[in-house]
């Protein structure tokens, strides 16, 4: 009797484990670009206007309720925005946010560094995630 229920545990943990895989593997990816379309210097920080271009390669709907950029340990103060940004399964979406960062961060995306946008995320079933994106510049050629 006993080895009939080891082998059901053992089943029923296997069974969870390609359950738990493939819903992790059906997690959207999203990648973007940016570009800074205004910079203000404030002390030691800057206040920056960014264009933001995101596509969501997964099979769901999404949405962003905040964007965080978080190049650091930490993010800074304003570097946070609540935003709500509907972007669909297969598609684009576009925004233009304004964030407070330091000066040295800036100057290291002038540099080629690629800025970390920390995206929370709410799907249709009210699952809400996080989705980290490395962000690549947008050359003046290709902008809008």
């Amino acid at each position: 009797m006993n080895h009939k229920i080891l082998r059901m545990c053992i089943w029923l943990a296997v069974a969870m484990f390609v359950d738990q895989f493939a819903t992790a593997s059906n997690a959207p990816v999203v990648s973007g670009y940016y570009q800074v379309v205004q910079s203000k210097a404030v002390g030691s920080q800057k206040q920056i206007k960014v264009f933001i271009h995101l596509v969501n390669h997964g099979p769901i709907d999404l949405s962003i309720q905040r964007m965080t950029l978080w190049d650091f340990s930490h993010p800074d103060k304003g570097g946070t925005r609540v935003c709500a940004l509907a972007l669909h399964a297969h598609a684009t979406a576009e925004t233009t946010q304004e964030f407070t960062i330091r000066r040295p961060e800036y100057e290291s995306w002038r540099r080629g560094m690629r800025p970390r946008l920390v995206l929370e995320l709410m799907a249709p079933s009210r699952a809400k995630s996080t989705a980290v994106v490395r962000l690549d510049r947008i050359s003046s050629q290709e902008a809008r």
